[in-house]
């Protein structure tokens, strides 16, 4: 890859903000065309919304993190993983506000929703206990870091068992909507080769905009007093996140409301997982470069996890500003984040 380290701050910036442009418009796309190619595929809804869209809109925030890991910036690479979990989780609360109709958690409860969640909070777990214990590897790679993704695959199995043979249900409301999925292919439709084709030339717009986000971050740390870890949570974490906010927003508009909270939900175990790639690039364990209030972000994404699954189990029609309190809990949390990282 192309060493951008030498360039001016100000291009860094400018690089940075042109980067995120790019990723919010592509990604957008990416995630449109990635949810039909799951509807084709006949895995099952969870499963291959999971994987396709999931996967799709973490490109650029994976690249971020194995470029920083790569190029010796672990914290950065670290940051920007749990930037993204916290951020995301809290686009669910912005969301919520668009929504007018009723609490989002109220109308797009569901059992595999809940499960996704609990399936993100032991990942989540998985990446602090490596953390917090001596480190070993195995030929340079963190056990956790094969844990996670065996786990996660464990995981969208029991997903997919849940989402066929349910064993109890949430109680249906006039305010309830139902999961909202594409509609069946139709003559004139786009065909599979020219979804792959779209999906290929986005990914590989996001991916890029990823790696210049990477390397545009390495410059500011560089030029700054801003740290990895800031840079990381803060701006990288933020920016390749955009793509989940437009989306979101995007949905609940269409009524898609189990769209922008499962998306979100299962998308961010992605975000996790972006720690299990840069460990494959660096040298030793990047768990041992998870500072303090890394541990920190991390807990707070597990807070603000748990916050949504109780609005979800709670479902409260209404509440402040429209909003659940779970809503306003994440965004509080997520605020209180972003304070204990400069103090």
């Amino acid at each position: 890859m192309i060493d951008l380290s030498g360039m001016p701050l100000s291009l860094a910036i400018v690089l940075f903000a042109v980067a995120a442009g790019v990723i919010t418009l592509a990604g957008v796309r990416l995630s449109s065309v990635a949810d039909e190619l799951a509807d084709r595929t006949g895995m099952g809804e969870v499963v291959a919304g999971a994987l396709f869209v999931g996967a799709a809109t973490s490109l650029p925030g994976a690249f971020t993190s194995v470029t920083a890991a790569a190029e010796g910036a672990p914290s950065l690479a670290v940051g920007n993983a749990l930037g993204g979990l916290t951020a995301q989780t809290a686009f669910i609360a912005v969301a919520d506000l668009v929504y007018r109709q009723a609490n989002l958690e109220h109308a797009a409860a569901s059992v595999t929703g809940l499960a996704q969640g609990v399936l993100l909070v032991v990942l989540i777990a998985l990446a602090l206990s490596a953390s917090s214990t001596p480190s070993v590897t195995l030929w340079g790679v963190h056990p956790v870091s094969i844990l996670i993704p065996v786990t996660y695959a464990f995981g969208l199995r029991l997903l997919m068992q849940i989402e066929t043979r349910p064993m109890w249900r949430p109680v249906i409301t006039d305010k309830t909507r139902e999961a909202v999925s594409l509609p069946d292919r139709r003559p004139g439709a786009a065909s599979d080769r020219s979804l792959w084709l779209r999906f290929a030339f986005f990914a590989t717009m996001t991916a890029l905009s990823g790696y210049l986000i990477g390397e545009a971050s390495l410059v500011i740390v560089a030029k700054t007093a801003l740290s990895e870890s800031v840079v990381g949570t803060v701006l990288a974490g933020v920016a390749n996140s955009l793509p989940e906010l437009v989306t979101a927003i995007a949905a609940v508009r269409i009524g898609a409301v189990s769209l922008a909270l499962g998306d979100i939900i299962g998308g961010n175990a992605f975000e996790v997982m972006f720690l299990c790639a840069a460990d494959m690039v660096h040298s030793g364990s990047i768990y041992d470069a998870m500072t303090d209030r890394d541990r920190t972000t991390a807990l707070i994404a597990i807070i603000m996890t748990g916050a949504l699954l109780l609005g979800m189990l709670r479902r409260e029609k209404y509440g402040v500003a429209s909003i659940g309190f779970e809503s306003a809990l994440v965004l509080a949390l997520y605020a209180g984040s972003l304070v204990l990282l400069f103090v």
